[in-house]
């Protein structure tokens, strides 16, 4: 009975072995890609080949685009500004045109009593822009120019200057001409201008 116990008893199993991992030594050699793995790395370097490509000329593009238009603001600049600057000239350099108005003692008189040519025609004369008429009994009337000014013969004369204004064509309301300007400098007659007294009695 021994015995049979004894046969009936098996020796436990050892439990299985699980998986090991090997390691390659030195002498093994990697495993070539495959012709799938060949077209696709070539694919990916020819991709970013060009990429790099785009990128460079897209530089390229905006470089040459910001140039180019800085060149244009530089060549409008200097445009503008020449066109500016030859306004401006022929702005100031037009002569405006202005009227002379004959005044006695600040009131608008008769345009002749400051016509050189009447005045010397009556025995009177001109002297520092005045223009002198004699007057029966002795003694003279002085008449003068006001350069802008406005007014009906008789009344005071409003506004407007005693001085000739230079780069300006001064005419009478009659439209006789008494100083030519032109390009800034002043066509100034004998007979405009000056200051005095009334030399009259």
């Amino acid at each position: 009975m021994t015995q049979d116990d004894n046969q009936g008893a098996q020796t436990p199993q050892e439990p299985p072995k699980r998986g090991t991992m090997r390691f390659q030594d030195g002498s093994t050699q990697a495993r070539q890609p495959s012709l799938a793995e060949q077209r696709a790395r070539q694919q990916a370097l020819a991709e970013q080949e060009r990429q790099e490509a785009l990128q460079a000329e897209q530089a390229r593009a905006a470089e040459k685009k910001s140039s180019t238009k800085k060149k244009l603001l530089i060549g409008t600049g200097v445009t503008v500004g020449l066109v500016g600057l030859v306004a401006t000239f022929y702005t100031v350099a037009k002569p405006e045109n202005v009227t002379a108005t004959c005044v006695r003692d600040d009131i608008v008189d008769n345009d002749q009593n400051c016509d050189e040519n009447y005045v010397r025609s009556h025995g009177g004369h001109v002297s520092g822009g005045f223009f002198f008429i004699p007057i029966p009994g002795g003694g003279y009337n002085s008449y003068r120019y006001n350069y802008g000014g406005t007014g009906a013969i008789g009344q005071r004369v409003s506004g407007g200057s005693y001085t000739a204004p230079s780069n300006a064509n001064v005419s009478t309301k009659s439209g006789k001409s008494v100083q030519r300007g032109g390009f800034g400098i002043s066509g100034k007659s004998g007979t405009s201008g000056g200051t005095g007294k009334s030399g009259g009695s």
